[in-house]
């Protein structure tokens, strides 16, 4: 089955057009990643595409308020089952960062060293606790889990339908469900031992997938912003005519390209890796956090008390940016990371050097 294109449910609905009660209201309404050639869809790209590539496809659908994991799936799930080498299954996948779980051996083996159960016959693990806040735990055909087992760091997959869900959504609507598992048994073909490194870079891509997004949802507030103060008039001429709302929308373009540039420049240093992948993320989630409140803020005042009502199309962006602003670390986490390794030896040479 080809899985490279989003829908939303066939055909797919415009961000414009479609009512997030109803859509919320009916499961069976939860989106899926399937094969259609619906004129309004968003491509998914291909697996092994570039960064800057699967962010490209991650801004629009932050653009579009697009109601599916599509973020989560292609830069979050996608890349690190193939990192650990699993297999990457059709469909809405989503991911879990939970280094709270406690896992055991599903099969201890007896061993001259060490406590009995230290050892196992096999990756066979028994998993107890709850994935807090899964996005679109509800939807996805499975979750990769990324946590502490006995050996050390372990990626592995689950089905929703595994663990008991309790359904739970943002600010925007969107699905962040607890899984709860209790003593549930992970066969081995779908566990993988993993370095650190790759706990390292599960948290990078979910912040940058979330900044990408973000920086999507910014746009979308710029073009409504500027086509309202446009065609909206107010003593005989526009409203962008006004010297104090030109003033506005000036540094509301701003804050949205200040975003779309520290996300862009994090892609390139995410494929390759290393200090500067952690310093580009860092800078981009930091960002576009601190950004998408001054951006909604404008966004609304601009608009005015219409801009608030479920009739138009505004809130659909600016409560996503309430909502991904705190979403995988907000900007005083990520501030942290970033200023952390920049001692006063270091910090003139990163602020002067290319990454």
């Amino acid at each position: 089955m080809n899985t490279h294109t989003i829908d939303t449910s066939a055909p797919v609905i415009s961000a414009d057009a479609y009512d997030t009660g109803a859509f919320y209201a009916d499961a069976d309404a939860i989106a899926t990643v399937t094969n259609t050639t619906a004129a309004n869809a968003v491509a998914l790209p291909s697996p092994d595409a570039a960064t800057a590539e699967l962010l490209a496809a991650a801004h629009e659908a932050g653009r579009r308020a697009v109601p599916a994991p599509l973020a989560e799936t292609a830069l979050v799930a996608r890349p690190l089952l193939r990192r650990a080498g699993l297999t990457v299954p059709d469909g809405p996948l989503s991911y879990a960062i939970a280094p709270d779980l406690t896992i055991r051996y599903a099969h201890p083996a007896t061993s001259a060293v060490g406590s009995a159960g230290c050892s196992g016959e096999d990756d066979t693990l028994l998993v107890t606790g709850t994935l807090r806040r899964v996005p679109w735990g509800r939807a996805a055909g499975a979750v990769v889990v990324l946590a502490t087992a006995p050996f050390g760091p372990v990626l592995f997959t689950l089905a929703p339908d595994q663990a008991v869900l309790t359904p739970g959504g943002n600010l925007a609507e969107e699905p962040r469900d607890d899984l709860h598992l209790a003593g549930l048994e992970i066969p081995a073909s779908r566990v993988r031992r993993v370095p650190r490194e790759l706990l390292a870079e599960a948290e990078l891509r979910a912040a940058l997938a979330r900044s990408a997004l973000i920086a999507g949802a910014a746009e979308r507030c710029v073009e409504l912003t500027v086509a309202h103060t446009t065609a909206r008039t107010q003593f005989g001429r526009p409203l962008s005519r006004f010297q104090a709302v030109k003033q506005e929308e000036a540094r509301l373009i701003e804050e949205a390209a200040l975003v779309r540039a520290a996300v862009q420049s994090a892609a390139a240093p995410l494929d390759t890796g290393g200090p500067a992948a952690q310093f580009t993320v860092a800078a981009a989630k930091t960002q576009a956090s601190a950004s998408a409140a001054e951006i909604a803020r404008i966004a609304h005042q601009l608009h005015g008390a219409i801009g608030i009502t479920r009739l138009n199309p505004l809130h659909l962006a600016t409560t996503r940016l309430w909502s991904w602003r705190d979403e995988d670390g907000d900007e005083t986490h990520w501030a942290r990371r970033l200023a952390r390794p920049l001692t006063a030896t270091t910090l003139w040479p990163t602020l002067t050097s290319t990454p």
